[in-house]
């Protein structure tokens, strides 16, 4: 009886030992977030021809997708350890601790500055991933399988240009851009080219305005220390403020213009919604912190701007199954 206990709580240790393993690694992709982020390709898929595309399309556009944002997060620890663990020992282990309402950091911040991961085993994960994404992309339509590996290398150009020029956001930008280009490719061989370009706007400038610069401003006083060329250091608080506001507003007008230049015809209430979720997602959130200039007003904008593209998902799956 004694001898089964312990190897039932052997298996038990197995158990729990696979399951932190496996958070390591999702913490080093940036799993919950990630997640989240594949709201924006279905968005662009869905919206280009307004229609579901065949069951075929969808297993591998999703399995491609989250397979491109696994590897790429990865890519960007993997390029940053070093920077990261002078970030953590500059602020005596505190850099890496985020609050608990940072998506980034649900798991664990930087799990290969943290030592939880080795190079080694961070490596293999991103490769894995990124293999699995080329093949998918390839499948699709080698047009993805281009943007994405456009994504990786622009993606390892912006960590290296940290501590060289604050106008690295605008290589962040671009490649936020590039998962919902190559859905757009991927469900329709030719989509139109006015779709294409308010898409990459407004993915663009939302990323700027609501994701990348409010998440530099967090760690604006540990970017000091560590000599980071971020926008609000730079360029400071009132300055970044002011971009911060304007380039949400810019990306609600070009969502608004990314639906007008669909192939199909959105109902005016779905265009309705669609705008209303910008101003309280992200327009609103954004004046917030053009008033107060708060860190953690900015945190708050980049948590609340990185729901939208999911709430514009649900919009518009709402309306395509309604017009079914």
């Amino acid at each position: 009886m004694g001898l089964r206990i312990l190897q039932r709580f052997s298996r038990e240790g197995s158990v729990i030992d696979l399951i932190e393993s496996g958070r390591k690694y999702l913490a080093l992709s940036r799993t919950p977030h990630g997640i989240i982020d594949l709201a924006a390709p279905c968005f662009a898929a869905l919206a280009v021809n307004g229609a579901f595309p065949p069951f075929t399309i969808v297993v591998l556009g999703l399995l491609t997708v989250f397979s491109g944002y696994t590897a790429v997060y990865a890519v960007n620890d993997i390029v940053d350890y070093r920077v990261d663990r002078e970030r953590r020992s500059v602020v005596a282990g505190n850099a890496l601790r985020q609050p608990s309402h940072d998506l980034d950091a649900v798991w664990m911040r930087h799990p290969l500055a943290e030592g939880a991961l080795s190079l080694r085993q961070a490596v293999a994960w991103a490769c894995l991933w990124g293999g699995i994404a080329m093949v998918g992309a390839w499948l699709l339509h080698p047009v993805c399988l281009m943007l994405f590996v456009a994504g990786v290398l622009l993606e390892t150009l912006y960590c290296k240009l940290l501590k060289v020029t604050a106008y690295r956001t605008l290589v962040s930008g671009v490649v936020k851009t590039i998962g919902s280009l190559a859905a757009a490719f991927a469900v329709d061989r030719h989509p139109p080219i006015g779709y294409l370009i308010c898409l990459f706007l407004f993915l663009f400038f939302w990323e700027i305005g609501a994701q990348n610069i409010p998440n530099d401003w967090s760690d604006i006083e540990e970017d000091r220390r560590i000599g980071a060329k971020t926008f609000p250091v730079v360029f400071g608080i009132e300055r970044s403020a002011v971009v911060v506001f304007l380039s949400c507003g810019v990306a609600l007008v070009f969502q608004t213009l990314t639906l007008a230049n669909s192939r199909a015809s959105f109902p005016v209430v779905v265009k309705i919604l669609c705008a209303l979720a910008g101003l309280w997602f992200v327009l609103m959130p954004a004046a917030g912190l053009l008033l107060r200039r708060r860190p953690s007003d900015a945190m708050v904008l980049f948590n609340s701007g990185s729901w939208y593209p999911l709430t514009l998902l649900l919009i518009v799956v709402g309306s395509l199954l309604a017009g079914q």
